[in-house]
């Protein structure tokens, strides 16, 4: 059905990202407090509007490329079941219905929509071309989205989450960077930054990264800070789940091909997918 091709248009699946907003949420000790909970879940929705509109433009520049690609040719732009004009005008579209939609959300989540809007914007025309600041890009929108999860409820974050996040969203950029220079024959053709990167520089920064996170992580599960918050010094149980995530993503990437696309090569492992429900079960009746 033509419907459904610009249904696919969306990346429904992708929005699974945006559930990063509700960290500051489940770590403010405020996850089933409804109002706050409406209110993080209205802003979900409106950041996942926003990640499709992205996605849309995104596809719509890179139409020449996709169709070079051995996965993305299938998508509905590249294939040719949905004409550039069509996409175009439902983005139009998506970003006017999120203007409106957002105008009563506080002004910091604002600030941080359009921040991820602009700078994905800026990384469809040009900041992917960038070694290095390509990756700063993708991991930008992981940060953004947990900033954007504080401002629209007016909490503070701690600093060693905010950092735990910046080194998760660079490490899972990194890891797709991997993925797309081992499953791409002709780099150049699909994706020209990809020249700037070998494995041996892609492995460095990898370990940096996982390194960054388990080690951020780790300390905020221990600071003066959170255990004075939460009352409990067991937070730091959880750094099992968190490392063991990491050296299975490591796994998926380095033997199995896959983190070209993160919530694919997420979904389809059910270890991942174990080792997070137990996680968030864990946190919660940790917290709560």
């Amino acid at each position: 059905m033509k419907f459904m091709e610009y249904v696919k248009l969306f990346r429904v699946t992708q929005w699974v990202k945006n559930l990063f907003i509700f960290v500051p949420l489940i770590f403010s000790k405020n996850l089933f407090g409804l109002h706050l909970f409406g209110q993080v879940l209205y802003a979900f929705f409106v950041f996942s509007l926003t990640a499709s509109s992205v996605y849309i433009l995104n596809d719509i520049v890179d139409l020449k490329k996709d169709r070079e690609h051995p996965k993305k040719k299938n998508r509905p732009l590249a294939s040719g079941k949905v004409s550039p004009n069509s996409a175009f005008i439902l983005f139009i579209l998506l970003v006017a219905i999120v203007t409106v939609i957002a105008f009563n959300l506080p002004f910091l989540f604002q600030i941080a929509l359009a921040s991820y809007f602009l700078i994905n914007v800026a990384y469809t025309f040009g900041l992917k071309k960038i070694v290095i600041l390509d990756l700063f890009c993708i991991a930008s929108g992981f940060i953004l989205r947990v900033l954007a999860g504080a401002f629209v409820i007016d909490i503070y974050i701690s600093k060693w989450l905010i950092l735990t996040t910046i080194f998760i969203s660079l490490f899972l950029a990194v890891m797709k960077r991997r993925s797309e220079i081992v499953n791409v024959e002709n780099n150049s053709l699909t994706r020209k930054v990809l020249e700037d990167y070998t494995f041996e520089f892609i492995d460095q920064i990898a370990g940096i990264t996982a390194a960054g996170v388990i080690i951020c992580y780790a300390l905020y599960t221990v600071s003066n800070r959170t255990i004075s918050y939460f009352h409990t010094e067991r937070l730091v149980y959880t750094t099992l789940f968190v490392i063991f995530g990491i050296f299975r993503y490591m796994f998926l990437v380095y033997r199995k091909d896959f983190g070209e696309n993160i919530i694919e090569t997420l979904i389809k492992d059910y270890w991942s997918i174990a080792n997070i429900i137990l996680y968030v079960v864990t946190i919660v009746w940790i917290i709560y």
